[in-house]
């Protein structure tokens, strides 16, 4: 029989002679880029108010009508613990009186099959613990919570920043979940969310510390700190681990093409500001308006990604560039590779073609959770 993780590194740790830790079985941490070090839309995002993933790979920024942001993945990092990078969140416009159903938070949602050895819904489900590092201006309590997307329930824990100005880390534990069982499906099973700033939807009631059913008021600590309200506040998050069992190991560093890899599985740009070289792949034309291209995916992604793009044109050998006006993903494309349908003028029907980006031009393909 198949040994799980967790089943693996007890055993692995029983061999080992006292005092020693078995903290370094691969892939035990269930986030993806944890130390910020993927940044494939860029370092930087401004102004931003409202939600979603802007800078650093896999981390959601979700946002309700709580301050404007700019996001960024930056080189201040806790000092000779091996991070080179860290997410930083920086209020440049102040929400000092949140409305009711305001939020602020930090999330990363993970695929159900990725859990399974967690045991939920057995008598044998797994502990979790959660280790990060934090930095900011702002003392105070946070919420950092796990929503079990299933079985729509949820628990969350506090942690305090004691020290202005100063990294420090933190961890928290979360129960084992002994009554529901997590879908083995590539969909979102695990939401795991930093609460940065809540109105009082969220921080009304009593604080879900056990697995309990889903009301949003008690998602929240009521002493939660309000990130947004001054455009003097700030924090950095990196180093952000989660992984089975009642003590925190030491954070885990993958090498560099193995986490890139790990993203791209939920996104990919193709194009010169990205993380990949430009875009080169061959097409031919159906028609006269119309140049059809396939891209085949390094690693085959979570699911059929949706696409968007710019500055992508198409060369014929003897030279003629055609400007793709806009560009879409066929239904018939699947995980590992995309049909792509650009909208041209003066193509020459049943001629190959030579897509490409232009120098700021770019190909994403997303399969985020």
């Amino acid at each position: 029989m198949a040994l799980s993780k967790v089943d693996l590194a007890n055993q692995v740790e029983n061999q080992l002679p006292q005092g020693l830790v078995a903290n370094n079985l691969p892939y035990r941490n269930i986030i993806i880029n944890g130390d910020m070090s993927i940044a494939q839309r860029g370092t930087s995002a401004s102004g931003k108010s409202t939600g979603g993933f802007f800078t650093c790979d896999r981390w959601n920024f979700s946002l309700s009508s709580l301050g404007t942001w700019t996001l960024s993945q930056d080189t201040d990092v806790p000092t000779g613990q091996g991070f080179a990078t860290s997410f930083k969140l920086d209020c440049t416009t102040a929400d000092a009186s949140p409305s009711s159903t305001d939020r602020l938070q930090l999330i990363q949602g993970i695929e159900g099959q990725n859990l399974q050895y967690l045991k939920y819904g057995s008598s044998n489900a797994e502990t979790l613990t959660a280790s990060f590092w934090v930095k900011s201006n702002k003392t105070g309590t946070y919420t950092v919570e796990i929503r079990d997307l299933d079985n729509l329930k949820d628990v969350s824990q506090t942690y305090t920043i004691d020290t202005a100005n100063t990294w420090e880390k933190k961890t928290v534990s979360f129960p084992a979940n002994t009554s529901d069982t997590l879908d083995n499906d590539n969909n979102a099973s695990f939401s795991f969310e930093f609460w940065l700033g809540a109105g009082s939807s969220y921080t009304s009631g009593t604080l879900n510390t056990t697995w309990s059913s889903r009301n949003n008021a008690n998602r929240v600590s009521s002493s939660q700190v309000n990130l947004a309200d001054s455009t003097s506040n700030y924090i950095y998050i990196t180093g952000v681990q989660l992984e089975a069992g009642t003590t925190a190991s030491d954070f885990e560093f993958l090498p560099v093409d193995v986490n890139l890899q790990r993203c791209y599985r939920y996104f990919v740009k193709y194009g010169n500001t990205g993380t990949t070289s430009a875009i080169t792949t061959f097409g031919s034309a159906p028609n006269s308006t119309e140049v059809d291209a396939v891209i085949p995916f390094s690693v085959e992604m979570r699911a059929t990604p949706t696409l968007s793009s710019t500055s992508i044109r198409a060369s014929d050998a003897g030279g003629g560039n055609l400007t793709m006006s806009s560009t879409a993903i066929a239904g018939s494309s699947t995980p590992k590779l995309a049909f792509i349908f650009g909208t041209v003028s003066g193509a020459t029907a049943y001629r190959p073609y030579i897509v490409q980006s232009l120098s700021t031009g770019y190909i994403d393909l997303s399969a985020e959770l």
